[in-house]
């Protein structure tokens, strides 16, 4: 996939440090998007401000603009698991770091990769640590609390697309990339602990609930989980028409949802045995095809890796796309539930925070939004 990177400007230095960064606008959202209106009396007289929305979340305002920190492209974010932090990863070989809350600072930017950082992932074992990978082939785990790198793993060929940890016990590393490689990393260990070899780029990778499987999305379309035990293929997922460019598993482990350049999420059953469809049904040339969700595009000019994600209850999902937009979803319905606009470029993930009805999504307009939405 390296004709779908753009190639960051030369690096002007290889250090990594925490760097204190100042926020460009007042901390609040701008003046279009103050969900606020003038109440009047009967004279015309204007008594005051009245907001019009009633607040769901505890965001200092519904819809807020984080700015200021990158030069290029934001290419993903996250919520850290407690939800008090996000994260994002930009084609200036950076990752910023906020708060969630109160005035939103950006609280420090991360300097480590020589190339675009172009995924992340925290730590679902110890509170603090951030995983990133890169356009130059490595992944770095990096302390928050200290704003230093801990360790760079290093064994990719080429870019690194995706990159996820298990959700419990000794925590794992997967990493996928061009070269066509599937990674398992300790993320103690600067040596790979196996690697599978795919054959073709690697867009996408994510584990199992209980990580003895890999879920695989790359150029052929298909999502092959891996059993890692065999290192062999038990099933694939066929029903997407062009390259998968993010999969991310349910909060109960019982379905997967991906994104792909044919403009479509599938939401698909991923139990040991899923259950036949009826007689007649869409999902009978695959059984484990639940839902498809359409509304949204996400292969545009650019063809960047689009990213989605769940809600914490497993409801709803969300995704950025091509259109400038970031689009919602309720799962068995698949009806839209919000097209949030805002971003001036291509929305290239997003992620629902972890305990309230907050999203987050980036873009390649250099921006962050936060806002808050019905439970």
């Amino acid at each position: 996939m390296a004709d779908k990177r753009k190639s960051p400007p030369p690096a002007s230095t290889t250090q990594h440090s925490l760097i204190k960064r100042q926020r460009h606008d007042d901390g609040s959202a701008s003046d279009a998007h103050k969900q606020i209106a003038i109440a009047s009396s009967n004279d015309g007289s204007n008594k005051g401000l009245v907001r019009t929305v009633k607040r769901t979340s505890s965001l200092s305002s519904p819809i807020l603009g984080l700015t200021g920190a990158h030069g290029q492209e934001i290419l993903d974010v996250r919520f850290s698991p407690d939800g008090a932090t996000i994260a994002a990863a930009a084609a200036d070989r950076t990752i910023s770091i906020w708060n969630t809350y109160g005035n939103n600072e950006n609280i420090g930017q991360l300097l480590g990769h020589s190339k675009a950082v172009t995924c992340l992932c925290f730590s679902t074992t110890t509170p603090g640590t951030l995983y990133s990978g890169s356009a130059d082939g490595t992944l770095i785990s990096w302390s928050l609390k200290t704003g230093e790198k801990q360790r760079r793993l290093r064994g990719h060929r080429g870019i690194v697309n995706s990159i996820a940890s298990t959700r419990s016990g000794t925590e794992i590393l997967v990493s996928g990339g061009d070269d066509g490689r599937v990674m398992l990393w300790d993320p103690q260990d600067k040596q790979a602990l196996d690697v599978l070899n795919v054959g073709y780029p690697v867009t996408a990778v994510a584990f199992s609930d209980d990580a003895s499987q890999v879920y695989v999305g790359g150029l052929d379309n298909d999502i092959h989980i891996y059993d890692l035990s065999r290192k062999q293929i038990v099933f694939s997922l066929r029903g997407h028409l062009d390259t998968i460019t993010s999969i991310a598993l349910s909060p109960s482990g019982s379905h997967l949802l991906s994104t792909s350049f044919d403009d479509t999420l599938r939401i698909w059953d991923v139990r040991p045995f899923a259950p036949e469809p009826a007689p007649g049904a869409e999902n009978a040339a695959n059984p484990r095809l639940h839902r498809t969700l359409r509304g949204t595009t996400f292969g545009g000019f650019e063809n960047l890796l689009v990213k989605a994600g769940w809600s914490s209850d497993g409801e709803k999902v969300v995704a950025g796309g091509a259109d400038r937009t970031c689009t919602i979803w309720d799962v068995e319905s698949s009806a839209i539930l919000y097209k949030l606009p805002g971003h001036r470029g291509t929305c290239t993930a997003a992620a629902y925070h972890p305990k309230e009805p907050i999203v987050v999504s980036c873009s390649t307009d250099m921006t962050i939004l936060l806002g808050e939405i019905d439970p």
